[in-house]
């Protein structure tokens, strides 16, 4: 045969792992699913459950989730484009006057470019699909995207510039990277952007650069991450609303603190909070506070802030007597002599995992209600 090398794919099976044949009636028409999903996101569902040796199960839901990331990078895409003012990018593309994100996403694609080299010659496609998607939908679009928005509403020309450059290079490297698992999408996209080529089919394959390599910044870009992501879980544990505005109070080391003060702008933007006030010491941290730890710094959030205390101890008493009500109806029912003998063990042992599972959230609703008091 004319070729060095013949890769050879798996074989696809239904949902629970059958071969498809007509006797069985679960054959699937690849035609009916580009018709349904697009053709993009069948090759994607294809190649990311795709590992050597093993065989491919068709799940309505795989294919559903490779859909939605086609529509993802279509509308981060669009968002880019839209807000993208070409002057300026190209007035400033040759600074490198970067922020810590600009250098932290840049050598996440760089990381990216050099890992997916690596899994290509190894026949690794699915592998390297899975970290594509990871790094376009994560770091990208929920990361990156939002750290530089509020870039776009300042007067900073530069800044803006800079960002425009770097929401450009990353995007359209990572349309290249993913351009033979999503040909159609990646094209499209590619030739609306201000790319070298004319075609991303012609375009140079995107290659490792010791210079796009900045290991202090994605280290110190972990510190705002788990900060902000830390602020995000204490305010979604306590139910604030996002248009609630909340004092930030951040006790860190020296090298998290200077991270911290260069992007108080982030903690505004993606974390609603009023204000970020960096303590000393422990002694400075007031009692009615909800903390976390998180790398190099602890984060505290005052209660006041978060919850209308009454409103909150009014929820949480009805909660509690609710609570009670249902462990009084459990222990009833295990009380019951009959119960237990005629009901089914599995019964029986879920009532019981009930009543556990209901004193549990029991003893953290009184200790909540005593916090608050």
């Amino acid at each position: 045969i004319p070729f060095d090398t013949v890769l050879i794919n798996s074989i696809v099976k239904d949902s629970e792992g059958r071969k498809m044949s007509k006797s069985l009636g679960n054959g699937i028409d690849p035609l009916d699913v580009i018709d349904e999903y697009g053709a993009d996101a069948l090759r994607f569902m294809l190649i990311t459950g795709n590992s050597p040796g093993n065989d491919i199960r068709f799940r309505a839901e795989k294919i559903e989730a490779a859909r939605n990331f086609a529509n993802k990078i279509w509308n981060a895409s669009r968002f880019v484009m839209m807000n993208i003012d070409k002057d300026i990018m190209n007035k400033y593309k040759d600074c490198k006057n970067y922020t810590i994100a600009d250098k932290w996403i840049l050598s996440r694609l760089n990381d990216l470019i050099k890992e997916i080299a690596d899994n290509m010659e190894k026949y690794e496609l699915g592998i390297a699909s899975q970290k594509i998607y990871d790094f376009m939908w994560t770091e990208f679009c929920d990361w990156y995207i939002e750290l530089v928005k509020p870039i776009f509403s300042s007067d900073d020309i530069e800044a803006k510039g800079v960002a425009y450059n770097v929401l450009n290079t990353v995007l359209t490297t990572g349309l290249q990277l993913f351009h033979p698992v999503m040909p159609y999408i990646t094209e499209e996209i590619y030739t609306h952007l201000e790319a070298e080529y004319e075609s991303i089919t012609i375009s140079k394959w995107p290659e490792y650069s010791e210079e796009q390599s900045f290991k202090d910044a994605e280290e110190k870009m972990i510190y705002i991450i788990e900060a902000v992501k830390a602020v995000r879980n204490i305010r979604t544990e306590m139910k604030v609303p996002s248009s609630r505005k909340v004092k930030l109070m951040v006790l860190a080391a020296s090298e998290a603190k200077g991270v911290f003060e260069k992007g108080i702008m982030y903690f505004e933007k993606l974390t609603s909070v009023s204000e970020v006030e960096f303590l000393v010491s422990k002694e400075q941290i007031p009692e009615d506070v909800v903390s976390a730890v998180t790398k190099g710094a602890e984060i505290h959030l005052p209660l006041l802030d978060l919850v209308d205390v009454e409103k909150e101890l009014e929820r949480l008493n009805k909660k509690k007597e609710k609570l009670k009500s249902e462990i009084d109806r459990v222990e009833k029912k295990l009380s019951n002599e009959k119960f237990v003998a005629k009901a089914p063990q599995a019964i029986v042992d879920e009532e019981k995992a009930k009543g556990e599972k209901y004193k549990e959230m029991l003893k953290a609703i009184v200790d909540r209600i005593e916090g608050l008091k």
